[in-house]
């Protein structure tokens, strides 16, 4: 009889294994429905903007402009001098183009500097954590070459915004907890803690109207020089460069540049005057019939790529949904393609070339496939050499050969690992973005993941800007990532990875989700859920996710936790205690992915599918 019972409940787990979710009820956050547009972005406000632009006739490119715009001006773990990175579907060319609006590292900065001042890595925080600002020019390139409405139309939203809106409880709370570093910074704290509490914060509430002046006249500047080149007879583009201008080499450049300098910062008005956008080719591969498309090696969206390359060789299906074996194989695909990550990504405008072809070649996917162990996790997967694959000798192999997972492991007295607790890993692996996603009857289809300049930011004076603090996520010894060491001019390698995927040419799916490094561990299971387990959009973005901590971080001491598992709370004992067996240290929450957003576009009903995921403050809007 127990034998008979035992039988029947692992019957059970292979069968509720193996159903998709698609046949598994209700979501709990209704699917979003449109034949017109579609707008999703992380905050509410910031989805109204869009759907205004497309009430006033813009396109997806004008709505996202304005989402991008109010976000910032919301401090949705960005503001205006923050990172910028876009994938846009052009429906008239019909080709994904890839917008690259990263700051790059200023003068002065190199890593002679940092060794300088004993830091193993540039600073988390603070004026000599920032790259130059890249939302700015990123927002008003594409709204110059792609969109249709003017900047005064695009920015009007976030003008409102900035002279009074009712903060979140969220940015509160990021305000109350940050508040001892941003009293450091002049500008920062008469923004933030303009008042005195009895209980120690002098910050906002929930609700209160919060008031940013010195922003407000800035992107009022942005729009007067759209006025006065049109009345010079400038056409609508030219108009909107004559702000990036202002921007870039005017009289809002000199005010910023100077507050820099005075807080302790780098940047200079020649680092602002050379910074350009780049308009990129993606890379992309073939999954099944669907070309997949990420930005290149200066963020870490080809992973995802590597991955889906990987895992064409293996039988998804019959390993059934999130079952031990199923996770012990996205963990170590991923601990694969993010120990490549971690030594051959960097900034493609500096020499050497990163060997993209040979890392997203099927053969080389297949040799670094066949390196899994799959009996146990490895805690030290190291880069291949994909070189091999591709024309040209590897000019790193003497670091190669002493390249590890784990540059200096924290263990116990008994030599296991010391595990960070959840907020230690939330700051050195999860620091937030936000994510913009839209679409149109068209065709034109934008997915954005921008970021930098999150609270607490340094604020440049009176321009109202927070910097970025991207820097970070430069190294500084050649050992660890010889294509990713500061230098003035070069933009580091990001996390920062949005996504866009055609099915016979046309879009099939565009997504993005916030986090850090694990964005495309959760974007690749997306992904998974909707093409491998016949999920619908909504129900992908709340599907339970796994995340490893098992790569580099890209942010403060770029930690590593070999063998750290993050599973959801309602992962069945079974499936625990067999992945305990095989090495890993495992964690469970309620949430294990950041925010998920996604587009899906029903070519059989001519209509679009939105889903954002059901908790934190992701809103979408259709019609």
């Amino acid at each position: 009889m127990l034998h008979s019972k035992i039988l029947n409940l692992c019957l059970l787990a292979l069968l509720s294994a193996s159903i998709p979710l698609s046949q598994a009820g209700q979501t709990q956050r209704p699917p979003l429905h449109g034949q017109h547009w579609v707008a999703i972005t992380g905050k509410p406000l910031a989805t109204t903007s869009g759907a205004m632009m497309f009430q006033q006739g813009g396109n997806a490119v004008d709505a996202a402009m304005a989402m991008l715009a109010t976000t910032s001006t919301m401090w949705d773990v960005l503001s205006w001098g923050g990172e910028t990175q876009a994938l846009i579907y052009n429906p008239i060319e019909r080709r994904v183009i890839g917008v690259n609006a990263l700051g790059v590292a200023p003068s002065g900065a190199t890593a002679a500097f940092f060794r300088e001042q004993d830091m193993e890595f540039p600073p988390a925080l603070g004026p000599l954590s920032a790259v130059t600002p890249g939302t700015p020019g990123g927002l008003l390139t594409m709204l110059a070459e792609w969109g249709s409405l003017s900047l005064a139309q695009v920015l009007a939203p976030a003008i409102e915004l900035a002279d009074g809106y009712p903060i979140e409880e969220d940015t509160v709370r990021r305000i109350r907890r940050d508040q001892e570093e941003l009293k450091k910074w002049p500008a920062s704290k008469a923004l933030f803690l303009y008042k005195q509490d009895k209980k120690g914060y002098a910050g906002p509430v929930a609700g209160e109207l919060f008031r940013q002046k010195d922003l407000a006249a800035t992107l009022r500047a942005l729009v007067a020089a759209e006025a006065d080149a049109l009345r010079a007879g400038k056409s609508r583009s030219e108009a909107i460069y004559a702000a990036y201008d202002l921007f870039y080499r005017g009289d809002i450049a000199k005010r910023f540049v100077n507050a820099v300098q005075a807080q302790g910062g780098l940047i200079t008005l020649e680092d602002l005057d050379k910074w350009q956008v780049h308009i990129e080719e993606p890379v992309s591969v073939n999954y099944k019939g669907i070309e997949v498309y990420k930005l290149t090696s200066w963020v870490q969206g080809p992973v995802m790529l590597q991955a889906l390359n990987m895992l064409e060789n293996a039988d998804l299906n019959s390993m059934g949904f999130n079952s031990s074996r199923y996770t012990h194989t996205l963990y170590q695909v991923m601990n694969h393609a993010f120990a490549d990550r971690d030594f051959y990504y960097g900034d493609p405008y500096f020499p050497p070339a990163e060997p993209m072809q040979g890392l997203l070649s099927k053969a080389y996917s297949k040799h670094r496939f066949q390196q899994i162990d799959w009996n146990k996790n490895n805690p030290d997967v190291k880069p291949g050499d994909p070189y091999r694959f591709q024309a040209g000798k590897n000019p790193y192999k003497n670091l190669l050969k002493k390249w590890s997972t784990v540059k200096k492991p924290v263990t116990d007295s008994s030599g296991h690992t010391i595990a960070l607790n959840e907020e230690q890993r939330d700051k050195a692996f999860r620091l937030g973005t936000t994510a913009i996603q839209t679409a149109d009857k068209e065709g034109w289809v934008v997915s954005i993941t921008p970021s930098g300049g999150w609270i607490p930011a340094v604020v440049a004076g009176d321009t109202g800007i927070g910097l970025s603090q991207r820097m970070q996520s430069f190294v500084v010894e050649e050992e660890d990532n010889p294509y990713n060491v500061v230098e003035p001019g070069k933009r580091p390698r990001v996390t920062l990875t949005p996504s866009m995927a055609l099915k016979d040419g046309k879009p099939f799916l565009s997504f993005s989700v916030q986090g850090g490094d694990t964005q495309d561990q959760n974007s690749l299971q997306f992904f998974l859920n909707i093409v491998e387990w016949g999920m619908t959009p909504q129900q992908a973005v709340e599907a339970p996710n796994i995340n490893s901590y098992q790569m580099r971080g890209s942010f403060g001491a770029h930690p590593s936790q070999p063998g750290a598992l993050d599973l959801r709370d309602d992962t069945p004992q079974w499936t625990r205690d067999q992945l305990e067996k095989m090495g890993y240290e495992l964690s469970f929450k309620p949430r294990t992915s950041g925010p998920l957003q996604a587009i899906w576009f029903d070519r059989e009903h001519g209509t679009m599918w939105g889903a954002a995921s059901n908790y934190g403050e992701d809103y979408g809007i259709a019609w």
